[in-house]
């Protein structure tokens, strides 16, 4: 299985997945499909099982994979690096606004918890924020290790951990936090079927406030025409839960109180 694990993470657009992550995918594969022999490399079924693989990893994580995570040494100035990718390219002309605006209805965070984080952790300097601890997860070991090496370099309290946050039982388990952050990951978490599973993990992120962000444009750039989610807000008000909505020019951002 291990060499099954490397074929598939030959793949330049998967190579920075958790091979935990790839191995899950895998095992479930070949309990759906008992009868392959995979012992034999050259085979079809070999070659079936590499490409089934990576089309269900693909669809499961690779919208926001498809850029590469440079190394970064200069963590006085991370607006570069910021700049380039874009998961953070338009967060970045206010960033500074966006969490002021955060944290006027959450109140100032002690511990932060960021889900399916990719590099958004580095920009913890717009946070302006004082012994915090913060703690982030996500599938790319790349990523994962790109953001310790900043927390120990800026002497932050907290870490990174390789984690697939749809685990929800894995969640529940996370330090106790003030705040949560899921940005742009509800669509990674229900993959199309309903939204049982952001509501899963919704209830299980051990945090008092949750903030839960989506696009308000295309994948073409232009505006949608209905930007709120409105079944965010069915959601919380069947579940009880507080929320105030704010809005951006390319994001908008659900920021629940549980």
């Amino acid at each position: 299985m291990d060499k099954l694990i490397e074929e598939i993470k030959k793949k330049k657009e998967l190579q920075s997945i958790s091979s935990a992550v790839v191995r899950e995918q895998l095992q479930k594969y070949v309990a759906q499909n008992p009868k392959l022999n995979l012992s034999n490399h050259r085979s079809a079924s070999y070659k079936q099982a590499i490409k089934e693989v990576r089309a269900r990893l693909r669809k499961a994580y690779g919208l926001f994979r498809k850029e590469n995570i440079e190394i970064v040494e200069d963590y006085e100035n991370v607006e570069p690096l910021l700049e380039k990718h874009s998961s953070t390219r338009e967060r970045l002309p206010h960033y500074v606004e966006l969490y002021q605006k955060i944290f006027a209805v959450s109140g100032t965070p002690r511990v932060i918890l960021d889900l399916g984080c990719g590099i958004p952790p580095l920009s913890l300097k717009f946070m302006d924020l004082k012994d915090i601890s913060y703690y982030a997860y996500d599938i790319s070991e790349k990523e994962v290790d790109l953001i310790n090496r900043f927390f120990k370099e800026e002497k932050v309290s907290g870490k990174a951990v390789v984690l697939d946050v749809s685990k929800t039982e894995q969640v529940k388990k996370l330090p106790k936090a003030d705040l949560a952050f899921l940005f742009k990951i509800t669509d990674i978490l229900d993959r199309g079927k309903g939204h049982k599973k952001t509501e899963e993990v919704l209830k299980a992120v051990p945090a008092k406030f949750v903030v839960i962000s989506f696009p308000t444009l295309t994948m073409s750039g232009k505006p949608m025409n209905a930007p709120k989610r409105k079944w965010m807000e069915w959601l919380c008000e069947r579940l009880k839960y507080e929320f105030r909505v704010l809005e951006f020019s390319n994001e908008i951002f659900y920021v629940i109180r549980k």
